[in-house]
């Protein structure tokens, strides 16, 4: 099991200073990952641009992964997005991971005229990822899709990571066409609706990591990735907490570090040291 912090791209953490201060932080704390959420709109709050925070962060760090859990890429142009994510891979040296999916929520969708139907940015998604791909290997390359066009396109410098920049795929459980692609790339990031208790949350996870396994093709390392909130003051429990997901198959453990985590809602103001002490506890190894 390795550790991340999750947190917002808005509110205390809309800068790239205030995003590079707390990955060094975490870093230092023990933390193996910094994942950074994909909005542009949507929040009355100050926002920083994922890509711009993580560049700063890659520079203040020298271990921790980074990466975007996720980046709606049915709004992004493939070649940009590859172009950016190759550079920050290697500007951080391979430490980078791509985390995708088809986004949610009117604001950044038919508020900002993007596409609407959910089947039809799940399609234009798999086609991005094949060029991604397909960029990403420095070769010539073509694409001929249904909404994207490539051709005779080649970038280099390749990314640092072999064979490509890892891929983690989200979409919320029991919806199958998301889990479908997981099983295609190098991780899935589940999301269930509420729960009762955590045993109904990793009834469902124990569910959807069998899909997976049954739809995949490829013996390759696969990462499952899991959100949830651990207390700072009582070590023994979150140890306890993150070792059933362990036993599941959960290989990244993803503490979020949002508003709500202090019983705020997501439009509130919330103190960013309360927030920022649960990064400098470490994590519930």
């Amino acid at each position: 099991m390795r550790y991340g912090i999750y947190l917002p791209n808005f509110g205390p953490f809309g800068s790239a200073r205030a995003m590079a201060q707390l990955a060094s932080e975490a870093e230092a704390a023990g933390w193996d990952g910094f994942f950074v959420w994909d909005h542009v709109a949507g929040y009355d709050q100050p926002f920083v641009d994922p890509w711009v925070a993580l560049t700063a962060v890659a520079l203040a760090t020298e271990r921790i992964r980074i990466g975007t859990t996720v980046t709606p890429v049915p709004r992004r142009r493939p070649w940009k997005l590859a172009r950016e994510a190759a550079s920050l891979d290697e500007l951080s040296n391979g430490r980078l991971v791509l985390g995708v999916g088809i986004g949610v929520g009117k604001a950044e969708w038919a508020d900002l005229g993007e596409e609407t139907d959910p089947r039809v940015r799940g399609a234009m998604l798999d086609e991005a990822l094949e060029i991604l791909s397909g960029l990403w290997t420095g070769e010539r390359f073509s694409f001929d899709g249904a909404y994207y066009q490539v051709r005779d396109a080649r970038f280099l410098p390749r990314p640092v990571q072999r064979p490509r920049i890892s891929i983690w795929v989200g979409g919320f459980w029991p919806n199958r066409a998301p889990f479908r692609r997981m099983a295609r790339w190098d991780g899935m990031f589940p999301i269930f609706g509420e729960a009762d208790s955590p045993d109904e949350e990793l009834d469902q996870l124990s569910e959807a990591i069998a899909f997976v396994r049954d739809e995949r093709r490829s013996d390759a390392p696969f990462d499952v990735v899991s959100l949830g909130i651990t207390p700072e003051d009582d070590a023994a429990c979150a140890r306890e907490l993150v070792a059933r997901y362990a036993a599941a198959g959960v290989t990244w453990w993803l503490e979020m570090i949002a508003a709500y985590r202090v019983g705020l809602g997501l439009e509130a103001v919330c103190d960013p040291e309360a927030l920022r002490a649960r990064v400098l506890a470490g994590p519930p190894k």
